[in-house]
Order: structure tokens, then sequence, then C-alpha cells
């Protein structure tokens, strides 16, 4: 398969659960890949997730956003609410997502990184200290990267937590996270007043920029 500029493709991965739909986009001389976690009722079709990975893109990084929940999973979670909490099976998941990508033709030569906003960023971590050898940096939007528990001392990955300043409850949850994981591995980023879903003007504009330099820097071949 040829990939043109930019190429946005359509995939749907076969797990042990079903089936999981995602959209991958690799810029020409890609020079890593950033696969995003999903979380608390959002999907690939995330617009915030989107304008983040755009950015990505046109810093040369390849974007996979997918579904952690097959779709009719995905239709009953939009009544239960109970499975975007079901951080054992979304962070076993984002485990398959990262072993697709690596045995595809298509980007098993791209560094993987993960993004996971909400719950999606314990699903990502989880995967991170799953596939030490495959990960190689995570980025969290407002997440709740405490709900990975136990795998967090495990993380190995460069790891940057971002949290909106007057997001107080989640900063909290997102200390406590550092405080579990290995000196050095992760940092923090507040941004003043921007709240959870990073709303205000040029407040999701700076968590591009600051997940960009991040994957940038991490994701270098070699």
């Amino acid at each position: 398969m040829t990939l043109t500029r930019a190429a946005t493709l359509a995939l749907e991965l076969d797990i042990a659960g079903g089936i999981l739909c995602g959209d991958l986009t690799i810029p020409d001389g890609a020079i890593g890949l950033v696969a995003f976690a999903h979380g608390s009722g959002s999907s690939r079709r995330s617009p915030r997730n989107r304008e983040v990975a755009a950015a990505l893109v046109r810093h040369g990084l390849a974007t996979f956003l997918v579904d952690l929940l097959t779709a009719d999973e995905g239709e009953r979670d939009e009544v239960t609410a109970e499975l975007r909490f079901d951080i054992p099976l979304l962070g076993e998941r984002m485990v398959s997502v990262v072993d697709t990508l690596v045995l595809s033709e298509d980007t098993a030569s791209l560094p993987i990184g993960l993004f996971g906003a909400s719950t999606g960023a314990a699903a990502a971590l989880i995967a991170a200290a799953g596939r030490p050898q495959h990960v190689h940096a995570v980025v969290s939007r407002g997440g709740r990267p405490d709900l990975a528990a136990d795998a967090l001392p495990r993380v190995l990955s460069k790891t940057l937590l971002i949290v909106g300043g007057d997001d107080t409850a989640v900063i909290d949850m997102n200390r406590a996270a550092l405080a579990r994981m290995r000196p050095g591995v992760a940092d923090l980023v507040v941004i003043p007043g921007a709240t959870h879903l990073f709303e205000e003007p040029g407040a999701l504009e700076r968590v591009a920029d600051l997940a960009s330099a991040h994957f940038v820097a991490h994701l270098q071949r070699g």
C-alpha cells in the first residue's frame, strides 16, 4: 500500500473482543506514530483530540485515532456509562492496539507514542507499562493517570501530564499519580486558567504545542 502525503486511512482492528475502528494518518517522512486513547464516553471523532492530532501531523508525526470499544460496546456504554470506567478493559485494548501497530507493515518502522485523555490516559499508561520496548513517550490531557494504579511504577516511557489550572480535582489526581512514578520519568505541566476540556482561548493550542514538542523529542528513530 502506498500512502500519499498525510493520507488518512480508515482501519478495523480484529481483537479478541470484536472489531475496533480507527483512523490512521501518515505524513510523508513521518518520524513517529502517536496512538490516541479516548475515554469518558469520547471516541475517535473527538474534536479536541482531532485538533491535537492535526498539530502532530504538521510536526511530522503519524497519528492513529482509535475507539477502544467496539460499536456494540459503545452503544451500550452510551446508556450505562459502565465501560468508559473499565480501566483494565481499556488498558488491555490499548495494549492490543500497540501490538497491532508494531506488526503492521505500514507502521512497524515508526517509534510509538501514546496520547490519552480522561480515562484514556490510564489506558495509555497501562499499555506503556506493558509494552516498554515499544512505547517511547506518553502524553496525558486532562487525564486520570491515577487510575493506572499499580502500572504507574512500571512506566519507563517519558511521560508528560497536562492539566488545566482551574481543574483542581484533576490536578490533585495527577500529582498523586506522579508521586507513584519513577523519578525522572514524568513531568506535570499546569496550564493557567484552563478548565478540564481546555475550551478557553488558546488552551488547546497550548496542549497541542506541548504534546508536539514532547513527542518530537522522544520519538526520534534510534
